[in-house]
Parts: structure tokens; sequence; C-alpha cells
């Protein structure tokens, strides 16, 4: 048995449902992508575990075989998996809702708000189009998009919040930067944004189930995240958090048969909505992908997040430290408090494209972003697959 290292000698002592030791091995023995890659791309499309398929599958088998029989059963799945979801980010059940993806979340704040001529949206610059898109869509209705530029790798805090005006409605963030592996302080930006009546939304999918989060705690109005990422779950399904506080301020652009009050009493046609946040969940919801879901959350729960993140974060201090070592420049800030799992590097003097080539050669699977190399390796990786990465890399 190969005990899951930890930086400084951290073990899994003290941490609520987690036994002193976690076999390693075992887990990678879960994710069979471990015999045939060295899977650093969890900022792109995660590998999916054999509990997630195995969940998928039963779901399927169970379809084929019954039909709609154990519809009770799937709805259970559902308001477990909500529960789980809800515990995850440090909010209440009632405030979650399945979204297909995290364009679906955004476009229903971006969407759902009552804007006027004049208002603002404030962003960082480079931000991934998910978080751009819908808030550029909104300029034919006299809505200014501010972006704030990236420097040196970093979206600085007072740049930030110093094109915040008494017209921006909306401050928008990625929790991490996709092209840069900034980590915002969702903190002190929330309680900024609550001091001054601004709507504060959060795309956490470039750190959800890698990195704690605490809506209550950073005052976060709206949150989306797809599970095909850090939550190690499938494609097609994703979360959607709406503050109690904040949901006075978004209607409800699609009304379906799903969000009102009594959505099984076909021929009522009672228009009232739901009054939680299922209020946004129009019609059929992705019960398979659900399924998946609930054993990726059920997953990162028994590791715990504060355990993920220190792996992770140790890992990417190992890649860092290796790249520099070899000249490269590290362009994802590794400040405390900025980190991510997500290391972003390049060479004055070699080609983005060949490094990337010798990696692909090596087995490693990772990515091009913004013209350098993307690396992002989730707590089933190792040291030693950090090392042949580096030994890959000219």
């Amino acid at each position: 048995m190969v005990p899951l290292h930890l930086p400084f000698h951290m073990d899994f002592n003290g941490v609520p449902g987690l036994s002193a030791q976690i076999d390693i091995e075992e887990i990678r023995n879960g994710f069979p992508v471990t015999r045939n890659w060295i899977y650093m791309n969890h900022a792109g499309i995660a590998p999916i575990s054999l509990g997630v398929y195995r969940a998928m599958d039963g779901m399927l088998k169970d379809l084929t075989r019954n039909g709609m029989v154990n519809l009770p059963e799937w709805d259970d799945v559902c308001s477990q998996t909500r529960e789980s979801a809800a515990r995850l980010i440090g909010a209440n059940a009632s405030e979650i809702a399945f979204v297909k993806n995290t364009s679906e979340g955004i476009l229903m704040v971006a969407n759902g708000l009552t804007w006027r001529p004049g208002d603002n949206v404030v962003i960082p610059d480079r931000g991934f189009p998910a978080n751009v898109y819908p808030w550029l869509n909104l300029r034919s209705q006299g809505v200014e998009v501010r972006r704030v530029p990236e420097v040196d790798g970093r979206i600085p805090l007072n740049d930030l919040l110093d094109a915040v005006d008494d017209r921006t409605r909306v401050l928008s963030v990625s929790s991490v930067e996709f092209a840069s592996g900034f980590r915002h302080d969702l903190r002190k930006i929330g309680r900024f944004c609550t001091a001054r009546g601004v709507l504060f939304f959060v795309d956490v999918i470039q750190s959800l189930g890698v990195l704690p989060l605490d809506v209550a705690d950073a005052e976060i109005d709206f949150v989306s995240a797809d599970a095909h990422k850090w939550l190690l779950g499938p494609e097609g399904i994703g979360l959607f958090y709406c503050s109690h506080r904040a949901r006075q301020h978004l209607r409800v652009v699609n009304l379906g048969w799903a969000n009102v009050v009594e959505p099984r009493d076909f021929l009522s046609y009672d228009t009232t909505l739901l009054p939680d946040a299922q209020r946004f969940e129009c019609g059929t919801l992705n019960t398979v992908g659900i399924h998946g879901l609930s054993a990726s959350l059920d997953l990162l729960h028994r590791v715990g997040i504060e355990s993920i993140e220190a792996r992770v974060l140790s890992l990417t201090d190992q890649l860092c430290a290796g790249l520099e070592e070899k000249g490269y420049r590290v362009i994802s800030s590794r400040a405390c408090g900025e980190k991510s799992g997500i290391v972003i590097f390049h060479h004055s003097r070699i080609a983005t494209d060949a490094v990337y080539r010798m990696l692909c050669d090596a087995r490693v699977v990772c990515a091009i972003r913004g013209g350098r190399v993307r690396l992002s390796p989730h707590f089933y990786n190792t040291e030693a697959e950090v090392d042949r990465v580096l030994q890959a890399i000219p």
C-alpha cells in the first residue's frame, strides 16, 4: 500500500470522514486513464472514474430494463446530488439548480437581470469566452462591458475594483483564470461588491473540485460550473447557484413545465414559479449525468477538498520548480493565495509547439492556451508523473 503523500508530512488525521491514510494506488486504479496516459489536462476535459462510469451505466441499464418504473429513485438521486453539491460550496440545497453547462448559468444571469442603458459589467480581460460573450451581448441594450487587463499573468485586485462605479450592476470573474491559472481573492471581491450593491458572479469551473469554496463567506451571488473538469464528472451536467438574497433580482427567462409549483399537474397551467433555485430548471433534467455527478461528488467529499487542494498545490509547486530550473518562465502566479491547479509556461527560445509535441510523444495530456503550454494535474497524479513530465521537456 502506497500512502497518498501530502506536503510537509501532512496526513488525514482529524479530517472529517477520512481515515488516517488514503491508498493512492487504490484511487488510481479507479481511474483507468492512468494506465494509458500521464493526464494533466483537468483544466480541459477530465477523465471520469470507474465509479462515475458505473453510476451512469447503472442508470442506463435501469432505464433499458424498466423504463420509468424507478422514477422515484431517480428523483431521490437528484435530491441527494443537490444536497451534496450544496455542501461542497457552503450553500443550501434550495439554492442549487442543475444546468447543462457553465454557459447556461451565466446566460440565465445575463439575460435575467433588468438592464438600463448606461449600466456596466466589470470582467477581467483574457477571460474564457463563456464568461465574456453573454456580457458582450448586452451591448445592444446599452450596457457597457469593462474589461480589466491582465498584468504579468495576474488581474490586480485594485484594478478590478477600481473599474466599479455607481452604474456597475455585475462584477463577474472566473475563480481561476483559464489562460494564466491566476486565482482571485473571492472573499475580498465579494465583500467589496456587497458593500456597494453590486451583484457578484463567479464562474468556478476551473476551481470547483480542487479548491475550497464557501459562497456565503465570500458573499457570492451567483455561481456556475460544469462537471467535466476538476469535478471529475461527465460533460453535459453542471451546477448553478443563486443565493436567496440575489434571487429577487433575477427573472426566469425560460418558463417551462418543470419550473412551476405543480410540474406534474400537467393540465393546471399554473405558471407560479417554484420558490427556490429549481425555478431555473425549465424541463427534463440530465438524469444520467446527475448520477455521474453524484458519484464524482462522493469521491471528492471522501478525500476532502482541503486535502485535494494541498496535494494539487504541492504537485504544481514541484512542476514550477522543475520548469524554472530548465529556464522556462512560469506565467501562473505562485504567490500565496493566487496559485491554483493550472501551470502556464513558455520558453523564450524554444517554440511552444515543439514543447507540446514532445509532451504528447511522452504520452502527457496537456494543452496550449494563449501561445503557452498548460499543465493541470489533479490529486490522483503523482510526484513520479511530474518527474516524467519534466524529463520530457527540453
